[in-house]
Formats: structure tokens, sequence, C-alpha cells
């Protein structure tokens, strides 16, 4: 009998985990190739996991609403006949595992097996109970200093006793009003030694009236906000802004999009523009087109353009438009209708919302003038665009100045200072809004 290990996927750079909402396949049965097997969900998209071989289910090693790491074996499929090379070394893997010292685990199942971490990790994922935690609960343990004992004695909420990060932040709460012990002095000064801590206020008390209504956040807006939380503790966001005059592409777009949607099928909106003159820029300024990794800078190869999109139910998710600055505008204009309507009925795959490495933002679909972004980790820049809107300006002739009515359009780019300082990033904007407004009129889509 031959046993495939079905594994949660990667799901991108700064995905490390996903929750399980709903197993579509129950232990038993048959399963064909690509078949759904489950559901799960991230920060950034829901998707189906889909299966690459053909078998029987022979073991769900997670249940619904539990949080996996990328890269940990989820599911078992029997195969039928020998076993293949590949899960030969995946049971000569499992043999090495079990051949380690059992007493630091409690729990000797194909789960607890499952789960296993990397040693080399700053903090252990399991304690010496067999205890299993996040990247999230480890994260937030090393920002407030809670020693490995204190993650001990917290009672957890989670899966068979696991640590959740509303247990985490309870206990914050508690131990700042002195209901609990403090950190153990040595992590104190470990703490000291490297960095100086760093005093976070304490939220308000918030009354709530009679009439007032309280509202679970969603599951996916509680991710959001912990991403964004994230992004701002981790780059130190400038905003720069700039005007373009948009009224020769509103014009050109004004005639070609009826032309387009009788031959393609396909409306022409302005997000393609917008995406070709980034891709341009990028070119032109590739030390925007970076992420960084400790003091290190990874300079991009690829321009892959992220364009945030609405979804029904108010939240935001990123499509990626991959190597952008190598497609045509209507290969875009086709791309980012695709991705737009799939984003909205939740369709997108986890591969089509990963490897961005710029992101654009439209304020204006929701008739803003203009705003600060917040940068989409890993990435170091994001652009905004306001709503187009006629505005009285000065125009430059060889003639003199005259005023005249034109199309404007607000353009507003955050940064991380640390690797693009004011310079740079007042460079490329004005570079996007040249490309902008120096647009070809005379091509045809």
């Amino acid at each position: 009998m031959a046993k495939f290990e079905l594994k949660m996927p990667k799901l991108g750079e700064s995905i490390t985990e996903a929750t399980i909402t709903k197993w579509m396949k129950n232990v038993g049965d048959r399963i064909e190739l690509d078949d759904a097997i489950l559901e799960i969900a991230t920060d950034k998209v829901d998707s189906e996991i889909p299966s690459p071989v053909e078998g029987v289910l022979k073991e769900q090693l997670f249940n619904e609403g539990d949080v996996v790491e990328v890269e940990t074996v989820i599911a078992i499929i029997d195969t039928g006949g020998e076993e293949s090379g590949e899960s030969a070394t995946a049971g000569e893997k499992k043999e090495q595992k079990e051949e380690a010292p059992k007493a630091a685990k409690s729990d000797d199942s194909p789960k607890a097996e499952a789960k296993e971490e990397k040693s080399d990790e700053p903090m252990k994922s399991r304690d010496s109970s067999g205890r299993f935690y996040s990247p999230l609960v480890r994260t937030i343990a090393k920002e407030e200093n809670i020693s490995f004992e204190e993650l001990e004695r917290i009672p957890g909420s989670g899966h068979q006793n696991r640590l959740t990060r509303q247990d985490v932040m309870d206990y914050l709460k508690k131990r700042e009003a002195g209901e609990t012990a403090p950190a153990a002095p040595a992590k104190k000064a470990e703490a000291s030694a490297s960095a100086p801590a760093a005093h976070k206020p304490k939220a308000p008390a918030i009354s709530i009236g009679q009439s007032d209504q309280v509202i679970e956040m969603s599951r996916m807006r509680k991710l959001i906000a912990d991403h964004m939380v994230m992004s701002e503790d981790t780059s130190v966001h400038i905003t720069l802004f700039a005007e373009a005059d948009m009224t020769n592409i509103v014009n050109w777009r004004n005639k070609q999009k009826t032309i387009l949607e009788k031959r393609e099928g396909e409306k022409l909106t302005f997000t393609p523009i917008f995406i070709e003159a980034i891709a341009k820029a990028l070119r032109d300024f590739p030390m925007v087109n970076i992420s960084t990794e400790g003091d290190k800078i990874i300079v991009r190869k690829n321009v892959n353009i992220g364009m945030a999109a609405a979804t029904p139910d108010g939240n935001l998710i990123v499509p990626v438009i991959k190597n952008a600055d190598h497609k045509s505008l209507l290969g875009l204009t086709k791309e980012v209708n695709d991705l737009a309507n799939r984003a909205r009925a939740s369709q997108l795959k986890p591969d089509e919302i990963q490897g961005g490495t710029f992101t654009l933002t439209n304020f204006g679909t929701f008739g803003a003038i203009g705003g600060t972004p917040i940068i989409n980790q890993p990435q170091v820049a994001i652009l905004g665009v306001g709503i187009i809107q006629k505005k009285p300006v000065v125009i430059e002739t060889p003639q003199g100045d005259t005023i005249g009515i034109r199309h404007m359009m607000m353009l507003s780019l955050s940064c991380d200072h640390r690797v693009v300082d004011g310079a740079l990033g007042s460079m490329f904007l004005k570079r996007v809004a040249e490309y902008l407004e120096k647009f070809d009129t005379s091509q045809t889509i």
C-alpha cells in the first residue's frame, strides 16, 4: 500500500500558516486527481486544496478550525500499489522522527508528528510537555518578553490546549494589571542588553452604551488587522504626493472602451493603464522594486504588481499581475478584469495572490481624493491613486500661462524610509506621473 502525504501548500512569502475551514472529503472517500479535499483560509485568500494524486483518503491529521503551518502534512492518501521513491523517502523521514526521544512528547498521535517544528527556530514550537506554539504566538512572546516558562503556564483555548493569539493578549492584559507573575529576570536582562524595551501604552477602557451594537470582527478582518499592525511595526512609513493630468488618458479611454468591449468583450478601466506606468517606472528605478531581510536588500528581478481589490464582504484582497512589464496594454486589461472578477467571487488560487513586488491601491474607486496607504509586506512601497476629477489648473504654453479645466488625479506613494528615502521616492513618483501624462493617445488597444 503506497501512501501520499498531502502538505499545507506555501501560500506566499509572508504567509506561514493557514486555517482549515472545511474538510470536503471524509476518511474513506475516493479521491480523483484534482478533486478539492479541503478549504483553507489565510489573511489574504480563501482557497480549496486539490489532490495531486488519485486514491482513498486514509487520515485527516487536523480538524476544522485548526491553524496549520505551511509544509506540514495534513492528510494521508492511500494511492494503492507499491510505494514510490517519494513515498519511501517520506516514510524514512517519518521513521527517523519516531526514533527521536518520546519523553518530550505527551501526544504520539499522527497530529502531533505532523506538526513537528524545525529545531533551529528562535523559540521552540513545542515545550517539554509537547505543547504546540504557532509562529504568531512565538512572535508575540518574543516581542512582549514572555518567557518560555510563562507560556507553559498560560491556559490555551485552542484545540488540544493550543495557545491562541487571544489567549496571549488576555494574559498580557492581566500581567500589565499585576494579576500574574512578571517575566523571568534573565529574559528581561537579555532583552535590555540587546535593545531597550518599547513601552506599549495600554488601550483605554471602552464604555458601551445600552443602545450600542457590539459586532465581532470576522476572521478575515482580524487577520488583516494583524497584518497592518505588523507592517507599521516593520517599516518606517513616509508618504509622498503628486498630481497627474489625466485629461489625455480620459479622452482616449472614452473613445476606446466601447470599441474594446464590442471586439473583445472586455471592459477598459484605468487600472491597466496605471499598472503599465508603474511597471515602466519600476524598471527605471529598480531600487523601489525590492524587499529587505535584516540588513540585506533583495532586488527583485521580476516586476509583479499587486492590485488591491474589494470583496463583497468589505475586505480587501491583492491579486498579483506577474511580469507586468512584459505585457501589452490589452494583455494587462484582460488579466486585470479576470483577477478582479474572480477576487469578488472568492475564486482566486493561492499562487495568484503571492509573489508581488509592488502594490497599487485605488482610493478613487470609492470617491476619495487620496490617502496614505500601508505597505504590503514584504514590499517596500505602495502607490495609491485618488479620484479623477475636473479642476481649474494653470496651463503653461509658449504664448503664456492660461487657466483651463483639466482632469486631475492625486498620487500618493507610501514607502519604507529605511531603504527608500525621500529623493528616490519622489523621483519614482514623478516618473509614474510623467508616464501617465505622456501616454500615447495615438495607440489603439
